[in-house]
């Protein structure tokens, strides 16, 4: 495996796999860089964040999820999972919301200020102290994460940062930053939504 760069731009691809394989090797090599992430996902960062959105829960808090393309797809299944296939008897049901949904009002803020504020502007009359912002991205230097992260420290929320590559500026401004130390988007986008899953099925049959 490759080191891994000191940055990377959103959106920017320095290591894809090796190059000249055909499928099936291609698929194994995949294969391995997954079961390599699986072997070094820090347990106790994700122990925390699952506490974090389990708090959220019990106390009635929100718990806003965020990303761009990929992580926006992702941020979307992860509200569901957690709202809906969490949802377990006598237990209430996790408030989540993804920001990343409401098309019309994410190119309103685009069309009228930037797109750096899209999430940002979207938060600023939702959230409250101790609420729980759920940033997703491969790079970690998307303008409008760090923007809403720097907001939810600023309003005394709590933040998960999942991320790739070496975690970018995003790393030193999330509470629980769970790095996925890899190169390879795909494989970084695959964990990230794993661990949305086994927070998802933890909250399920949490006592």
């Amino acid at each position: 495996m490759k080191a891994l760069p000191k940055s990377t731009r959103p959106g920017g691809f320095h290591h894809t796999g090796p190059g000249g394989l055909n499928a099936e090797q291609f698929a194994r090599w995949y294969r391995d860089e997954m079961s390599r992430l699986w072997r070094e996902l820090d347990l106790k960062a994700l122990s925390r964040a699952a506490a974090l959105v389990l708090e959220a829960r019990t106390k009635g808090r929100h718990v806003f999820i965020m990303g761009n393309g990929g992580s926006a797809a992702a941020a979307s299944h992860m509200a569901v999972d957690f709202s809906k296939t969490a949802e377990a008897p006598g237990k209430p049901r996790v408030k989540s919301i993804s920001l990343a949904d409401n098309v019309p009002f994410l190119s309103a803020v685009a069309n009228d200020h930037s797109f750096d504020a899209a999430f940002e502007h979207q938060l600023d009359p939702l959230l409250k102290p101790r609420d729980v912002v759920i940033l997703i991205t491969g790079s970690g230097n998307s303008p409008n994460l760090i923007r809403a992260a720097r907001l939810a420290r600023r309003r005394g929320a709590a933040t998960i940062g999942l991320l790739g590559f070496d975690g970018g500026k995003l790393k030193g401004l999330v509470d629980v930053p769970l790095l996925i130390p890899s190169v390879q988007y795909g494989a970084i986008e695959d964990m990230h939504m794993s661990i949305g899953h086994i927070v998802a099925f933890y909250l399920k049959q949490a006592r």
